[in-house]
């Protein structure tokens, strides 16, 4: 057990997630019961940049486990980014004290963790993003409330479609990656889903689709888009040209990080923010935290950035095999 971590700073960074909330409360709790003092920093990297921070204690985190967002805010710091940023983000570590610091966000992130460790201040991640794209775990923090938000926003869009007989174009967020859309085209019976991992062929994924649909009795189509594989409202238009019908193109957008969280993200974001300062009192330093098979594991930083995840294109047969020919 490291008896040299006494305090500690806790940031968000980079896109928020539901649950982030919930991780920055386990990080503190879980702290303060090792004897371990806790710094919160405002607008991730930023925050030590500009020395934006304040000492938090239990009473800091009560009832935010429910709360989107995050109470620490976020930011991407162009300034973090230059080797002068960083230089003085360690002097400000230098200067309160800090044993480590707990970054809580995605892949961008964990890269500025990544530098932040090569320049001597010890760091644990735990990863906080909608797109579930992080290489070294199974799950993030925000994935199931954003596609709970997703599910439910399309579900009303249904509704209004089968009424009026239309096409609905539904854009969600994923611009390196389709989990978010096709774990809600899935559940949401899309006609059609686009995400960036397979190559778009518009006449065999969308206007096929929506011909074999419709010879199957169906009057009201849904396609769902991930925003890395192209404009929802390009394919409106095309849809428009080429089938005659006049969709409605709906783009969530932020709406899909808000909201509170669910309890898989509460759950989760409560385990890996022990896990995380557990990490640092038993000396495991420089890693991000994540799950394996449901379990939680720690990976070194810079091998969890080596990593890639791939979409398990399982999920694109079984999307597949639900719209089954009419025979």
């Amino acid at each position: 057990m490291s008896e040299s971590i006494k305090r500690i700073g806790v940031l968000t960074s980079g896109g928020d997630a539901p649950g982030m909330n919930a991780a920055v409360r386990a990080v503190v709790r879980t702290a303060l019961g090792q004897d371990i003092e806790v710094v919160g920093i405002r607008r991730g990297w930023n925050g030590l940049v500009h020395s934006d921070f304040y000492q938090m204690n239990s009473s800091s985190v009560d009832h935010i486990l429910a709360q989107g967002g995050t109470i620490l805010y976020t930011a991407r710091s162009k300034e973090y980014m230059t080797e002068e940023g960083r230089a003085q983000a360690v002097a400000t570590c230098k200067l309160l004290g800090l044993d480590a610091v707990v970054a809580i966000g995605g892949d961008g992130t964990f890269r500025g963790a990544l530098e932040m460790s090569r320049l001597g201040v010890p760091v644990v991640g735990i990863p906080a993003t909608i797109d579930n794209d992080i290489g070294c775990s199974n799950y993030t923090i925000g994935f199931d409330t954003a596609c709970n938000t997703a599910i439910e926003c399309i579900d009303k869009l249904r509704d209004t479609m089968q009424s009026h007989e239309r096409c609905s174009v539904v854009e969600v967020m994923g611009r390196h990656a389709g989990y978010l859309a096709l774990y809600v085209g899935i559940s949401v019976g899309a006609t059609a889903v686009l995400i960036p991992e397979r190559e778009v062929d518009f006449d065999r994924d969308v206007i096929e689709r929506i011909r074999q649909s419709r010879m199957l009795g169906n009057t009201h189509f849904m396609i769902v888009v991930a925003e890395g594989a192209g404009s929802a409202v390009e394919i409106g238009k095309r849809i428009q040209e080429e089938l005659g019908m006049d969709p409605r193109v709906t783009v969530l957008g932020h709406i899909q990080r808000g909201g509170s969280p669910t309890a898989r993200d509460r759950e989760m974001a409560t385990r890996m923010g022990y896990a995380a300062v557990m990490a640092l009192v038993n000396g495991e330093l420089n890693c991000i935290v994540g799950t394996k098979a449901g379990d939680l594991v720690t990976t070194p930083i810079e091998e969890a950035l080596n990593q890639q995840k791939h979409l398990q294109m399982e999920r694109y047969a079984v999307l597949e095999a639900m719209h089954a020919k009419n025979k």
